[in-house]
């Protein structure tokens, strides 16, 4: 007898998402990208996303029924990202999945974006080995985390980034640089004719006595940001490859070192490196050949489900349903700034103010 289907929604940021997981197995993964539309201001604008989910969100769940051969009558539970992200985004996602939840008459789930990212290793290689080291890399976060079980437990927080995220590095060094938005994939092309040893970038945080867990990128954005000045003063333009090589080389060094640092200090055999920075081919090669050295497992997902999507919401919507949990209720709000505490997210909306005469 097959388990209950799962319908995932992400709108968190510039992807609008959809997937259908059941019983671990993925059934359906639509990805509908505003990236394009954003591209020409050099980052996300919140109303372009929120309007391009409003825009792309009922294709995209009809595409992902039509993917997996259902109708929405087939499906069993709704889970939605409530946080962390972008607000106008967030509140189109949650909005359009509980009209799907109240239509079909089935629950709904409040999940966080980044447990979504790390649910979405099971997609591929099955269930998280117990405990598990995870490092989430993006755009808007870098974060080393101890997970036990995802959905049951509290999520253990190793370290953080203490500014910019691995993923706002390289957008804002690209920029600098003269390459397009995003700056992660751009920065990974460049970097393909370029010497990583031509410029010696900082390691951050990486000195005996620095926190070993914590993360840092905003002094390697300048420093990178003053290489390049030194070398327009010259009347240079400084040498993009070997530049973007040396970044991704700093970049990568200092995640899997940590990485693996945290796997050693805390006895755990497996690493999972999640998030659309794990999409870097540098940081995967570094990855597999410290973790090779190391003894360590390493499990990244396949590179369509490392950026925002709705197949790994879904997953853990299925993991939420399989073990018994609780369904958001009914005035379930978004939260756009949520700490990862537990995969379940079911913010309220505040209270009214009343005002006293």
């Amino acid at each position: 007898m097959s388990g209950p289907v799962v319908l995932g929604i992400e709108s968190s940021c510039d992807e609008t998402g959809a997937g259908i997981v059941r019983d671990g197995e993925l059934l359906a993964h639509v990805v509908a990208s505003s990236m394009e539309e954003h591209a020409r201001f050099g980052g996300v604008v919140p109303e372009i996303a929120a309007r391009a989910h409003l825009h792309s969100f009922n294709p995209v769940v009809r595409q992902a029924l039509d993917q997996a051969g259902l109708r929405m009558s087939r499906i069993d539970a709704v889970a939605v990202t409530t946080g962390p992200g972008l607000s106008g985004a967030l509140q189109v996602g949650l909005a359009g999945a509980k009209t799907l939840a109240y239509a079909a008459g089935v629950p709904l789930y409040g999940v966080h974006h980044l447990a979504g990212h790390v649910a979405a290793d099971t997609l591929e290689h099955g269930p998280l080995p117990r405990p598990c080291v995870v490092l989430i890399v993006s755009g808007g976060h870098t974060s080393l985390l101890l997970v036990r079980d995802l959905v049951r437990e509290p999520i253990l927080h190793l370290g953080d980034t203490l500014d910019d995220a691995a993923g706002e590095c390289f957008d804002k060094v690209a920029r600098i640089l003269g390459l397009p938005y995003p700056g992660g994939p751009a920065i990974d092309r460049a970097a393909r004719d370029g010497d990583p040893k031509a410029v010696t970038f900082p390691r951050p945080l990486t000195r005996p006595g620095d926190d070993p867990y914590a993360f840092s990128f905003s002094g390697l954005k300048t420093a990178a940001a003053r290489w390049a000045e030194r070398h327009r003063q010259l009347g240079q333009e400084p040498p993009v490859a070997d530049g973007a090589a040396a970044l991704q080389e700093a970049v990568a060094d200092v995640l899997t070192r940590k990485a693996l640092a945290a796997c050693r200090d805390h006895d755990v055999k497996t690493l999972i490196v999640v998030g659309g920075v794990a999409a870097n081919s540098r940081v995967r090669a570094l990855a597999e050949r410290r973790c090779a050295s190391a003894g360590i497992e390493l499990r990244v997902p396949p590179l369509t489900l490392c950026t925002d999507n709705g197949a790994m919401i879904a997953a853990v919507g299925d993991l939420l349903v399989r073990s018994g949990a609780e369904p958001a209720p009914l005035n379930v709000s978004v939260d756009p700034s949520a700490p990862l505490e537990y995969a379940s997210l079911t913010p309220l909306p505040a209270p009214p103010v009343t005002v006293s005469a």
